[in-house]
Protein backbone atom coordinates (compact mmCIF):
# COMPACT_ATOMS: atom_id res chain seq x y z
CA UNK A 1 0.00 0.00 0.00
CA UNK A 2 1.26 3.17 -0.91
CA UNK A 3 -0.34 6.22 1.42
CA UNK A 4 -0.14 9.99 0.43
CA UNK A 5 -0.08 11.76 4.59
CA UNK A 6 -0.90 15.36 4.73
CA UNK A 7 -1.15 16.50 8.46
CA UNK A 8 -2.57 19.50 10.02
CA UNK A 9 0.52 21.82 9.24
CA UNK A 10 0.21 24.78 6.62
CA UNK A 11 2.95 26.88 8.21
CA UNK A 12 6.13 27.49 5.83
CA UNK A 13 8.99 29.33 6.23
CA UNK A 14 8.71 30.48 2.63
CA UNK A 15 6.34 32.89 1.16
CA UNK A 16 6.20 32.18 -2.97
CA UNK A 17 3.57 34.12 -4.51
CA UNK A 18 2.37 31.42 -7.00
CA UNK A 19 1.72 28.50 -4.18
CA UNK A 20 -1.30 27.40 -4.45
CA UNK A 21 -1.58 26.43 -0.73
CA UNK A 22 -2.68 29.01 1.83
CA UNK A 23 0.07 29.21 3.86
CA UNK A 24 0.19 30.68 7.59
CA UNK A 25 1.87 30.85 10.92
CA UNK A 26 0.87 27.94 12.95
CA UNK A 27 -0.16 28.99 16.43
CA UNK A 28 1.19 26.37 19.05
CA UNK A 29 -1.67 24.27 19.20
CA UNK A 30 -1.80 23.27 16.14
CA UNK A 31 1.74 22.54 15.64
CA UNK A 32 0.77 20.03 18.74
CA UNK A 33 -2.02 18.46 17.40
CA UNK A 34 0.11 17.93 13.94
CA UNK A 35 3.07 16.40 16.07
CA UNK A 36 1.00 13.94 17.62
CA UNK A 37 -0.90 13.09 14.29
CA UNK A 38 2.44 12.27 12.82
CA UNK A 39 3.24 10.50 15.79
CA UNK A 40 0.39 8.50 15.68
CA UNK A 41 0.62 7.62 12.01
CA UNK A 42 3.55 6.61 12.24
CA UNK A 43 2.98 4.37 15.12
CA UNK A 44 0.37 2.71 13.04
CA UNK A 45 2.81 2.26 9.85
CA UNK A 46 5.38 0.38 12.43
CA UNK A 47 2.30 -1.67 13.45
CA UNK A 48 1.68 -3.02 9.70
CA UNK A 49 2.72 -6.36 8.22
CA UNK A 50 2.80 -6.03 4.88
CA UNK A 51 4.71 -3.60 2.63
CA UNK A 52 3.89 0.10 2.82
CA UNK A 53 5.19 3.34 1.08
CA UNK A 54 4.54 7.00 2.26
CA UNK A 55 5.04 9.83 0.61
CA UNK A 56 4.27 13.06 3.25
CA UNK A 57 3.09 15.74 1.78
CA UNK A 58 2.25 18.67 3.83
CA UNK A 59 0.32 21.70 2.77
CA UNK A 60 3.39 23.70 4.50
CA UNK A 61 7.51 22.95 5.12
CA UNK A 62 7.67 19.42 7.06
CA UNK A 63 11.54 19.70 7.66
CA UNK A 64 11.58 22.66 9.63
CA UNK A 65 9.84 20.48 12.09
CA UNK A 66 11.72 17.96 14.01
CA UNK A 67 9.12 15.65 14.33
CA UNK A 68 9.23 15.30 10.52
CA UNK A 69 12.74 14.42 11.37
CA UNK A 70 12.48 11.97 13.13
CA UNK A 71 9.20 10.30 11.46
CA UNK A 72 11.64 9.76 8.32
CA UNK A 73 14.75 8.35 10.44
CA UNK A 74 11.78 6.17 11.78
CA UNK A 75 10.37 4.76 8.96
CA UNK A 76 13.25 4.53 7.12
CA UNK A 77 14.30 1.59 9.14
CA UNK A 78 11.50 -0.79 9.15
CA UNK A 79 11.82 -3.70 7.53
CA UNK A 80 8.43 -3.21 5.88
CA UNK A 81 8.63 -0.01 4.80
CA UNK A 82 10.00 0.40 0.84
CA UNK A 83 10.02 3.90 0.71
CA UNK A 84 9.58 7.15 3.02
CA UNK A 85 9.88 10.48 0.64
CA UNK A 86 8.43 14.10 1.37
CA UNK A 87 8.20 16.98 -0.82
CA UNK A 88 10.40 20.03 0.65
CA UNK A 89 12.09 23.08 -0.24
CA UNK A 90 14.72 21.24 1.79
CA UNK A 91 15.33 24.77 3.82
CA UNK A 92 16.75 22.71 6.92
CA UNK A 93 20.01 21.13 7.93
CA UNK A 94 20.98 18.38 6.47
CA UNK A 95 22.81 16.35 9.28
CA UNK A 96 19.68 14.59 10.97
CA UNK A 97 20.12 12.19 7.11
CA UNK A 98 23.05 10.40 9.09
CA UNK A 99 20.46 8.47 10.88
CA UNK A 100 18.62 7.35 7.94
CA UNK A 101 18.85 4.56 5.92
CA UNK A 102 19.21 5.92 2.61
CA UNK A 103 18.11 2.34 0.82
CA UNK A 104 14.92 3.54 1.81
CA UNK A 105 14.73 7.50 2.04
CA UNK A 106 14.18 9.57 -0.74
CA UNK A 107 13.24 13.35 -1.05
CA UNK A 108 11.34 15.32 -3.63
CA UNK A 109 13.13 18.89 -3.23
CA UNK A 110 11.52 21.96 -5.02
CA UNK A 111 13.73 25.03 -6.03
CA UNK A 112 11.66 28.40 -5.45
CA UNK A 113 13.89 31.37 -6.85
CA UNK A 114 13.60 34.49 -4.49
CA UNK A 115 13.44 32.39 -1.86
CA UNK A 116 16.89 31.05 -1.10
CA UNK A 117 19.62 31.95 -3.32
CA UNK A 118 20.58 30.02 -5.86
CA UNK A 119 24.60 29.79 -4.43
CA UNK A 120 22.77 28.02 -1.48
CA UNK A 121 20.32 25.78 -2.78
CA UNK A 122 22.82 24.36 -5.26
CA UNK A 123 25.31 23.87 -2.19
CA UNK A 124 22.94 21.78 -0.64
CA UNK A 125 21.97 19.66 -3.48
CA UNK A 126 25.67 18.49 -4.01
CA UNK A 127 25.62 17.78 0.17
CA UNK A 128 22.72 15.52 -0.86
CA UNK A 129 24.19 13.72 -3.72
CA UNK A 130 27.79 13.39 -1.68
CA UNK A 131 25.64 11.94 1.29
CA UNK A 132 24.34 9.08 -0.92
CA UNK A 133 20.66 10.56 -0.51
CA UNK A 134 17.73 9.81 -3.52
CA UNK A 135 16.76 12.75 -4.59
CA UNK A 136 14.68 14.81 -7.69
CA UNK A 137 14.88 18.51 -7.87
CA UNK A 138 12.30 20.56 -9.61
CA UNK A 139 10.49 24.30 -10.42
CA UNK A 140 7.88 25.62 -11.43
CA UNK A 141 7.96 26.78 -14.90
CA UNK A 142 6.99 30.06 -14.62
CA UNK A 143 8.91 32.31 -16.82
CA UNK A 144 11.15 34.34 -14.49
CA UNK A 145 12.36 30.83 -13.63
CA UNK A 146 13.33 29.53 -16.52
CA UNK A 147 17.29 31.28 -16.58
CA UNK A 148 17.73 29.94 -13.41
CA UNK A 149 16.20 26.21 -14.54
CA UNK A 150 18.57 26.26 -17.10
CA UNK A 151 21.81 26.92 -14.80
CA UNK A 152 20.35 24.44 -12.18
CA UNK A 153 20.26 21.75 -15.07
CA UNK A 154 23.85 22.57 -16.12
CA UNK A 155 25.42 22.71 -12.27
CA UNK A 156 23.62 19.10 -11.27
CA UNK A 157 24.69 15.83 -12.11
CA UNK A 158 23.58 14.26 -14.48
CA UNK A 159 21.62 11.67 -12.76
CA UNK A 160 19.99 13.84 -10.59
CA UNK A 161 16.51 14.29 -12.55
CA UNK A 162 15.39 17.87 -12.64
CA UNK A 163 11.78 18.41 -13.17
CA UNK A 164 9.63 21.33 -13.99
CA UNK A 165 5.65 21.58 -12.64
CA UNK A 166 3.71 23.63 -15.50
CA UNK A 167 2.77 26.62 -13.53
CA UNK A 168 -1.01 26.37 -12.22
CA UNK A 169 -3.10 28.65 -15.11
CA UNK A 170 -0.24 29.31 -17.10
CA UNK A 171 -1.21 27.86 -20.90
CA UNK A 172 2.18 27.33 -22.96
CA UNK A 173 2.67 27.95 -26.60
CA UNK A 174 4.76 25.18 -28.87
CA UNK A 175 7.62 27.24 -28.59
CA UNK A 176 7.45 28.15 -24.62
CA UNK A 177 7.31 24.48 -24.28
CA UNK A 178 10.02 23.63 -26.08
CA UNK A 179 12.12 25.94 -23.75
CA UNK A 180 11.00 23.72 -20.45
CA UNK A 181 10.80 20.14 -22.42
CA UNK A 182 15.06 21.15 -23.39
CA UNK A 183 15.16 21.34 -19.32
CA UNK A 184 12.81 18.41 -18.48
CA UNK A 185 11.92 15.99 -21.19
CA UNK A 186 8.76 14.56 -19.33
CA UNK A 187 7.69 17.81 -19.53
CA UNK A 188 4.73 16.88 -21.77
CA UNK A 189 3.06 14.72 -18.65
CA UNK A 190 2.86 18.26 -17.23
CA UNK A 191 1.92 20.64 -19.75
CA UNK A 192 -1.65 19.99 -20.12
CA UNK A 193 -4.18 18.09 -17.62
CA UNK A 194 -5.14 14.51 -17.82
CA UNK A 195 -8.88 13.35 -19.16
CA UNK A 196 -9.36 10.96 -15.61
CA UNK A 197 -13.21 10.68 -15.48
CA UNK A 198 -14.16 6.82 -15.49
CA UNK A 199 -10.43 6.15 -15.72
CA UNK A 200 -8.78 3.55 -14.24
CA UNK A 201 -6.41 5.10 -11.48
CA UNK A 202 -4.89 3.22 -8.10
CA UNK A 203 -5.98 6.04 -5.93
CA UNK A 204 -8.41 4.10 -3.41
CA UNK A 205 -7.20 0.54 -3.74
CA UNK A 206 -3.23 0.29 -3.79
CA UNK A 207 -2.98 4.26 -2.98
CA UNK A 208 -4.80 6.39 -0.72
CA UNK A 209 -4.70 9.94 1.00
CA UNK A 210 -4.42 9.97 4.62
CA UNK A 211 -4.84 13.28 6.67
CA UNK A 212 -4.38 13.60 10.22
CA UNK A 213 -7.28 12.12 11.77
CA UNK A 214 -7.14 9.35 9.50
CA UNK A 215 -9.66 10.15 7.27
CA UNK A 216 -8.87 7.99 3.95
CA UNK A 217 -10.01 9.62 0.48
CA UNK A 218 -8.12 7.93 -2.64
CA UNK A 219 -6.14 10.79 -3.51
CA UNK A 220 -5.93 14.82 -2.24
CA UNK A 221 -7.90 15.80 -5.27
CA UNK A 222 -11.60 13.84 -4.89
CA UNK A 223 -13.18 14.89 -1.29
CA UNK A 224 -14.94 11.71 -1.13
CA UNK A 225 -14.29 10.06 2.20
CA UNK A 226 -13.44 6.18 2.10
CA UNK A 227 -13.60 5.45 5.62
CA UNK A 228 -10.80 5.62 8.23
CA UNK A 229 -7.26 4.25 8.50
CA UNK A 230 -7.29 3.78 12.40
CA UNK A 231 -11.48 2.23 13.09
CA UNK A 232 -10.74 -0.02 10.23
CA UNK A 233 -14.00 1.43 8.60
CA UNK A 234 -11.59 1.57 5.51
CA UNK A 235 -11.78 -0.90 2.90
CA UNK A 236 -9.09 -0.57 -0.35
CA UNK A 237 -11.37 -0.96 -3.68
CA UNK A 238 -10.33 -0.74 -7.08
CA UNK A 239 -12.18 2.76 -8.36
CA UNK A 240 -12.55 4.12 -11.54
CA UNK A 241 -11.85 8.19 -11.23
CA UNK A 242 -15.01 10.68 -10.85
CA UNK A 243 -12.84 13.47 -11.49
CA UNK A 244 -12.99 15.16 -14.85
CA UNK A 245 -9.61 16.30 -15.36
CA UNK A 246 -6.17 14.99 -13.17
CA UNK A 247 -3.30 18.23 -13.36
CA UNK A 248 -1.11 17.76 -10.32
CA UNK A 249 1.14 14.81 -10.60
CA UNK A 250 0.73 13.46 -7.43
CA UNK A 251 -2.64 12.55 -8.68
CA UNK A 252 -1.65 11.27 -12.23
CA UNK A 253 1.09 9.47 -11.95
CA UNK A 254 -1.43 6.70 -10.71
CA UNK A 255 -3.40 6.61 -13.40
CA UNK A 256 -3.07 3.73 -15.31
CA UNK A 257 -3.41 5.30 -18.71
CA UNK A 258 -0.53 7.56 -18.33
CA UNK A 259 1.98 4.25 -18.30
CA UNK A 260 3.84 6.62 -15.56
CA UNK A 261 4.36 3.51 -13.28
CA UNK A 262 6.79 2.29 -16.15
CA UNK A 263 8.57 5.88 -16.50
CA UNK A 264 8.90 5.81 -12.54
CA UNK A 265 9.94 2.57 -12.21
CA UNK A 266 11.68 2.49 -8.22
CA UNK A 267 10.59 6.25 -7.98
CA UNK A 268 6.93 7.20 -8.09
CA UNK A 269 7.08 9.25 -4.86
CA UNK A 270 10.32 10.63 -5.07
CA UNK A 271 9.55 11.61 -8.49
CA UNK A 272 12.78 9.84 -10.34
CA UNK A 273 12.58 7.88 -13.99
CA UNK A 274 13.89 4.55 -13.82
CA UNK A 275 15.98 5.31 -16.98
CA UNK A 276 16.89 8.78 -18.45
CA UNK A 277 14.09 10.58 -19.58
CA UNK A 278 13.53 10.18 -23.29
CA UNK A 279 11.69 13.66 -24.14
CA UNK A 280 7.96 11.57 -25.37
CA UNK A 281 5.25 11.87 -23.69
Amino acid sequence: MTILYRGPLSSCDYDCPYCPFAKRRDSPDRLRQDRMALERFTGWVAGRDHPVSVLFTPWGEGLVRSWYRRAMVELSHLPHVRRVAIQTNFSCRPDWLAEADLDTLALWVTYHPGQVTYERFLAKCHDLVARGVRFSVGVVGLPEHLERARELRADLPAEVYLWVNAAEGHPYTDPEAALWTAIDPLFAYSRTPHRSGGQSCRTGDTVISVNGDGTVRRCHFVPTVLGNLYDGTFRPRARACPAALCDCHIGYVHLERTGLYDVFAGGILERIPGAPPSGTA
